[in-house]
């Protein structure tokens, strides 16, 4: 379905997925349209393959804990709402930091400043 069709899907999920109207600047989609070639196509699908199948089981296998410390941050609006997204990630490494923006699923395009703010405060505990 994609590949008949792979601007008209790039052009939807970008508008469907955004949360905040007007945040990808026209760059950005260009960009998105100019890397959305047969190999990503390709690429996304088995990443989503994986994560509904193999990725289970190569999680479940792995027991070991992540020791860096992590930052999660995840979309308000979007599918981490469904979940509760910081145990999740506490059952997988020692120290987790993070919480959900009030965007879609671009975080970054959508709330550049909350998205730095989490980021700098990550890297320069104390500040």
């Amino acid at each position: 379905m994609i590949g008949a069709d792979p601007g008209f899907y790039l052009e939807w999920t970008l508008e469907e997925w955004c949360g905040t109207p007007g945040a990808l600047s026209d760059a950005a989609v260009s960009e998105y349209r100019r890397c959305f070639d047969a190999a990503t196509v390709h690429a996304s699908c088995e990443d989503y393959r994986a994560g509904a199948t193999i990725d289970i089981a190569h999680d479940r296998a792995d027991d070991a804990r992540l020791r860096c410390p992590l930052l999660v941050l995840w979309s308000e609006q979007g599918i981490g709402s469904s979940y509760d997204v910081l145990p999740i990630w506490r059952g997988q490494a020692e120290t987790v930091y993070g919480g959900a923006l009030e965007c879609g699923h671009f975080l970054a395009e959508e709330r550049p400043e909350e998205t730095t703010a989490a980021l700098v405060a990550f890297l320069e505990p104390g500040r």
